[in-house]
């Protein structure tokens, strides 16, 4: 006797399930294991090595695939590839509570690896080592978000650290080399001094060139006032991206 399996259920095996939960109903899909967090880096970029099938399901484990108009009447539209797109930014990726406990610590010492690598201490302009910065993040009650990347992250913990006194951090500085014509030299001086953490260097002949410190969130700013102010004749060259000192601050 042949055992009927309904049309509407695909039976997966070794899958990581996203969920989410949405207009009173639940949502899955099925991934490769070890590939949801990759897709949300941006490492994996490829979406037919995350998703096993591009089916929207009620429930991946028995298999039972959702309805279309159900899909129409919660996400406006019933094309299954789109709507996985979106479950797999927006839901939960489902994973056992020791497995979850361990992509946090990962990602927790991540995020603290990239924030020593970019931030100093401003008083020695030293590094601080990683153990001092999970410390701090742990002080300030800092918690991972599993759907953010790492990097994203680390940047909402300088932003947090810097705001309290917590630890004495901030970002470190790039060291930038400014060219310009002697006839834009004034309103560029002038510009560029209000923005520079510092002028190391400003020295004017037939040109003016200037070595400066900045802040990394305003090179954007810096590179459009030479290019714009000076229609392309300017020149800005990148002598350091983190000006820093050699060593890192220790435990005392």
């Amino acid at each position: 006797m042949s055992i009927f399996t309904p049309t509407n259920q695909k039976r997966l095996t070794n899958v990581a399930i996203v969920r989410i939960k949405k207009g009173g109903k639940r949502f899955e899909i099925a991934c490769y294991p070890n590939k949801v967090n990759s897709w949300r880096s941006k490492v994996e970029k490829d979406i037919d090595e995350v998703l096993q099938t591009h089916s929207v399901f009620i429930n991946v484990s028995k298999g039972q695939v959702a309805k279309s108009e159900d899909l129409k009447k919660v996400f406006g539209t019933d094309n299954q590839a789109e709507i996985c797109l979106q479950i797999l930014a927006k839901g939960e990726l489902q994973v056992s509570g020791k497995e979850r406990h361990l992509q946090q610590d990962a990602m927790f010492r991540d995020i603290a690896t990239i924030v020593a690598d970019k931030c100093v201490n401003p008083e020695t302009n030293r590094p601080y080592t990683v153990t001092m910065i999970e410390k701090a993040m742990k002080d300030v009650h800092f918690s991972v978000k599993p759907t953010r990347s790492s990097k994203q992250q680390a940047l909402d913990v300088i932003k947090q650290l810097t705001e309290t006194d917590t630890i004495n951090i901030q970002r470190a500085q790039m060291r930038l080399r400014v060219v310009v014509q002697a006839k834009d030299s004034k309103k560029i001086k002038e510009k560029i001094r209000k923005i520079a953490a510092k002028v190391e260097r400003e020295e004017f002949d037939d040109e003016l060139e200037m070595v400066i410190l900045i802040d990394p969130g305003v090179y954007r700013e810096v590179d459009d006032i030479v290019r714009q102010d000076t229609k392309g004749h300017g020149h800005l060259e990148i002598l350091s991206l983190k000006d820093m000192e050699e060593g890192e601050e220790k435990l005392k």
